[in-house]
């Protein structure tokens, strides 16, 4: 069981409801609307206990705020989890009841946060919720949406990849590099397909044994999701849940530096000090990752261009790189210099 947070969180307001269709917990964590409505994703998945849902969501719920800050966006920070039960049945109509309870839960907010597809969830799910809130964004295209984020996201993971191979080897040709994708899911897997046609050498893994496929077709080679951080390589590319990276994790990386999709990677802050004494080099999972957010928010705009938006993900890794840089010129984790930029639109804001 995940231990919830000693000290009282600081979120604006934290929403624990019982959907009266489905009877699931329904969680709706705002941390932040600073800068703007809150915007995050909205997570369905099992949990040991209700309380590590709200945990779940009081940690993304904050990650979604430093996240929006660092990319730029007027937006703050929010999440939302769906709590299933371990053992507990999920069929269609139990999702489908689900998601018109959490359209509930956010309309209840009376606009404060803004939902969108993430773990567990889809378009086709978000439209669901859309039948009980105007709040939500990523409906599917036919339905006049922007579809979901996840090939922004993994564009922007790939030009984070590059700035990072810049700073560390000092070429962003990836010709050669061998690269660890630990997670194949809708980010990953996309990643996986560009890197390869860059030419990187891939080692890949998934607890989903199925993904092997992608390895055949990408002529990468495949090891057991406990093995992956073990493998000799330059980078590491975490792309599935958080909290990979443990002090043990970090204690046997073999590599130079880790980019990857997950959101919190970190098992604890302290674990970017770890990183920084081995000298591996870690680019901040909420700078990363922030491809997806970008297009939700600027995608979903009356005056959206297909152009200025493909080349604000494409920024994403000068933001990677210029956070990278920091840290080495303050002297600090590349968490603290991440930490600072996303402050400093935070602050500019009051």
């Amino acid at each position: 069981m995940t231990a919830l947070p000693l000290e009282a969180p600081d979120h604006e307001r934290v929403l624990i409801s019982h959907g009266r269709r489905s009877g699931l917990t329904i969680i709706v964590a705002v941390h932040s609307t600073r800068l703007g409505q809150a915007l995050g994703g909205a997570r369905v998945w099992r949990y040991a206990s209700w309380t590590d849902g709200l945990a779940d969501a009081l940690r993304l719920s904050q990650a979604m705020t430093m996240k929006n800050a660092a990319a730029g966006l007027a937006r703050g920070g929010g999440k939302a989890v769906v709590v299933i039960p371990d053992g507990a049945p999920l069929d269609g109509r139990a999702v489908h009841d689900a998601m018109l309870d959490l359209g509930d839960a956010v309309e209840s907010l009376g606009g404060a946060y803004m939902t969108a597809e993430d773990v567990g969830t889809s378009a086709e799910r978000m439209a669901v919720v859309a039948e009980r809130t105007a709040h939500v964004c990523g409906l599917p295209a036919e339905q006049g949406g922007v579809g979901e984020p996840a090939d922004a996201t993994a564009a922007g993971v790939h030009a984070s990849i590059l700035a990072t191979l810049e700073h560390v080897f000092g070429s962003r040709d990836l010709a050669g590099r061998h690269l660890v994708i630990s997670g194949l899911g809708q980010v990953g897997g996309r990643l996986a397909r560009s890197l390869a046609a860059g030419g990187a050498e891939l080692t890949v893994t998934d607890v989903a044994t199925g993904k092997r496929a992608l390895a055949d077709e990408l002529d990468a080679a495949w090891v057991d999701p406990a093995d992956a951080h073990l493998v000799e390589a330059d980078v590491f590319v975490p792309c599935g849940l958080g909290g990979a990276l443990t002090p043990e994790v970090v204690r046997d990386l073999r590599v130079r530096a880790v980019v990857g999709a997950a959101n919190n990677q970190l098992a604890s802050r302290e674990v970017a000090g770890l990183l920084t004494e081995r000298g591996i080099v870690w680019a901040p999972d909420f700078v990363v990752n922030a491809g997806g957010v970008i297009y939700l928010d600027v995608a979903s705009g009356d005056d959206a261009d297909a152009d200025a938006l493909d080349a604000r993900i494409a920024a994403i890794g000068d933001t990677v790189a210029s956070v990278l840089r920091s840290a080495d010129e303050h002297g600090t984790t590349t968490l603290a210099a991440a930490d600072r930029l996303a402050h400093a639109r935070l602050d500019a804001a009051n």
